[in-house]
């Protein structure tokens, strides 16, 4: 797609309906894993309002439920109804411990559990719930109850109907509670989870100080080493791997990377263009005992004879691939695997890996030149292979690609390539390609769906990460069309919006070709953070996000557990603050940047400003290491986040090293640095970085 240009301010009508838009949603988990969502209406029987994870016919279940247990004692059916509703609290998921298996009642707060500070109770924080609950019901006869031993760590019905009493079914209340008792952050007190909305935060840092490590101004991606060592695998749009060393904080040292000998050349498999090129990389989790590692790229169906694949564009989807262009899907985004065996003795000492393909793991038809993505990353938790595809293209998703279960684009996709079926098996499942989808993937019960499907309602996710201390966080930045930029948590299932939502903003295409969907048919999940166009950029209205990480290391203490993400013309920087810890909710600051006087590398500064504004030219990426520390690749280098004193940022966390070499650089003002960042910075760079741009864009 061509570069962004200048677009008209938001109309005021959408100006209003902004406002009326909570564009931060709630990151808690239903035990599907799926995100929870606003009730249409208010249940009648579970005590839950807002945001839920029941609708109207759980509620009935569950009142059914409780109504055939035929418990005569209020007090005992007060807890028990409490606990059965349970089920429908937004924090569901961590209440009933859905990740260490299935129970069928939540873990009960007992005595001497810890809480999170970010929660209270409304029980004046008892955490002696257990205990109550044995007190109530002890002698009490439930019928089928959900207590009995043999349901103690998995959900389900007793298999017959039986009449029971706690006394008769555990020796003691310390039994009881030892069973289904707990102290984990996360404890169910008979009442809804509330959030306390004044502790748990994280302090708002005032500067983000980088050093300059890298002179290599082309990298897309960088990958820490699945080892854990101080080492990383960068790659460039034409299609090279390098690996790299990785210097100490303060060492002052540049990191190791010889570009005249790269660790793989895939660039006689990948189309090169100004759209098109190598978009990503990912490392099997246990490459250091199979060596295996996979790339995403783009290939050109009329130069290469490799480049094969069914169109993504065809009568499934309602789409005709002879109205859309005189080559129909010429393009194809690839997700290949090679190998690193035989290269050493084993794959974590190998230097060098094999370019030749060992299996196309994916291969889909581009419908348009714009807007298909390309990242690919491994879940830490689940080991699965996450593709993240754009809506291919068009302005305004003319063929509803991103809503359209049935098609691949505008999604993100979770794939295993552990266990890949025959060919047989391929084809009669109609897969793209050697890769199995995995059980417990939301749609796989549905009929004439894509199995594959994560989440939907992506416009081209660009740059996604899981948290390192919170895998569940799993967070993508999605570029918008014309007005709004836009992080997204994550979720099973989940539909973010597009093209029925530019971020929090309706969005109404100015023609379309394909079915549309219903804004009333789904619930869609509006940005935890983001930005409009005109906000940043006042001049040429144009941005484009890259998604970040939350930054989990030490070495700047007032930082950590912010999420670091910016725009593509590098003036802007923000930290996502989350308030409180572990609600999903955020607030952004615009933060101030600033380079190390003492900066391995040389960083040049932006002319015609007041202070020293580094001159990052073009972020096209953020990325972490292994020891948690963020670098960013742009346009100028590859710089990393250092203390935030070797900058004259003031962190009183901070453990400040002795330095008499130089004094601090005074710290660029936020507001005064960013103005004055000059347009002909971005003009002077324009042409050299198109291809970027489009990629983007």
């Amino acid at each position: 797609m061509m570069a962004k240009f200048p677009t008209m301010l938001c109309s005021f009508f959408c100006l209003l309906l902004f406002c009326f838009i909570n564009p931060s949603a709630s990151h808690p988990l239903c035990t599907d894993l799926r995100a929870p969502t606003t009730a249409k209406k208010p249940l009648s029987f579970c005590p839950y309002n807002g945001t839920v994870c029941c609708d109207s016919s759980k509620d009935l279940q569950l009142q059914k439920k409780f109504a055939g247990m035929n418990i005569s004692d209020s007090a005992c059916a007060s807890a028990v109804k409490s606990i059965l509703c349970a089920a429908c609290d937004q924090f569901s998921a961590e209440l009933f411990k859905v990740k260490s298996g299935p129970r069928p009642i939540p873990v009960l707060c007992n005595t001497g559990s810890k809480s999170t500070p970010s929660l209270s109770r409304q029980q004046g924080n008892d955490d002696s719930f257990c205990s109550s609950v044995w007190d109530a019901c002890e002698t009490i006869p439930i019928l089928n109850s959900p207590f009995a031993p043999s349901l103690q760590t998995k959900a389900g019905e007793p298999q017959n109907s039986t009449i029971s009493k706690l006394a008769d079914l555990w020796q003691s209340k310390d039994d009881f509670c030892q069973a289904f008792g707990g102290n984990s952050s996360y404890c169910f007190s008979g009442e809804p989870v509330k959030l306390n909305s004044s502790s748990g935060s994280f302090p708002v840092p005032n500067g983000i100080c980088l050093e300059k490590v890298g002179s290599g101004t082309n990298y897309l991606n960088m990958v820490p080493h699945p080892d854990g060592s101080n080492r990383a695998f960068f790659s460039d749009q034409p299609g090279k791997i390098w690996l790299a060393t990785i210097p100490e904080q303060d060492s002052g040292q540049a990191m190791g990377l010889d570009e005249s000998s790269p660790f793989a050349d895939l660039t006689d498999q990948v189309y090169l263009d100004a759209k098109f090129g190598m978009m990503g990389m990912a490392f099997h989790p246990k490459f250091a005992q199979n060596g295996r590692f996979f790339a995403s790229f783009n290939c050109d169906k009329s130069k290469s004879p490799g480049c094969v694949g069914r169109c993504a564009c065809n009568s499934d989807v309602g789409c005709d691939p002879s109205k859309i262009a005189s080559q129909p899907c010429q393009f194809h985004t690839v997700v290949a695997e090679y190998s690193a065996n035989g290269t050493a003795p084993n794959p974590s000492l190998a230097e060098k890996a094999k370019p030749s393909e060992m299996r196309r793991i994916f291969t889909l038809g581009l419908p348009y030149a714009d807007s298909h993505g390309g990242q690919i990353l491994f879940g830490p938790e689940d080991g699965y292979m996450y593709v993240m595809l754009g809506d291919g293209g068009s302005k305004g998703d003319l063929y509803n690609f991103a809503q359209n279960k049935k098609s691949l684009l505008g999604k993100i996709l979770r794939l295993d390539v552990d266990n890949i079926p025959s060919e047989q098996q391929i084809s009669d499942l109609g897969l793209w390609g050697n890769y199995s989808v995995p059980d417990d993937n939301p749609y796989v019960e549905e009929k004439d769906v894509a199995h594959e499907i994560w989440a939907l309602g992506l416009r081209n996710p660009w740059r996604c990460s899981f948290d390192a201390e919170r895998p569940n966080y799993f967070l993508c930045g999605d570029v918008g069309q014309d007005q709004y930029e836009e992080v997204d948590i994550i979720t099973k299932g989940g539909n973010y919006g597009w093209s029925n939502f530019e971020g929090p903003i309706p969005f109404k295409p100015n023609e379309t070709a394909g079915e549309n969907t219903s804004t009333t048919s789904f619930d869609p999940i509006f940005p935890v953070l983001g930005y409009n166009h005109s906000e940043i950029n006042k001049e040429i209205g144009s941005a484009a996000i890259s998604g970040g990480f939350f930054y989990r290391s030490q070495t700047d203490p007032c930082m950590y557990g912010s999420y670091l993400y910016g725009d593509l013309y590098a003036k802007n920087m923000w930290a996502g603050v989350e308030t409180p810890k572990d609600s999903g909710n955020f607030t952004k600051t615009d933060m101030a940047f600033g380079c190390a006087h003492d900066s391995p590398l040389n960083c040049t500064t932006v002319p015609n400003t007041h202070t020293p504004l580094p001159a990052l030219g073009y972020i096209f990426s953020f990325a972490q290491d292994n020891r948690k520390d963020v670098f960013i690749l742009t346009s100028t280098g590859v710089y990393r986040v250092v203390r935030p004193s070797r900058c004259g940022y003031t962190c009183p966390k901070e453990k400040v090293a002795v330095d008499s070499r130089r004094p601090p650089s005074p710290a660029p003002a936020p507001d005064t640095a960013h103005r004055a960042y000059s347009m002909e910075l971005i003009l002077s760079s324009l042409l050299l970085l198109l291809g970027y741009l489009i990629i983007l864009l």
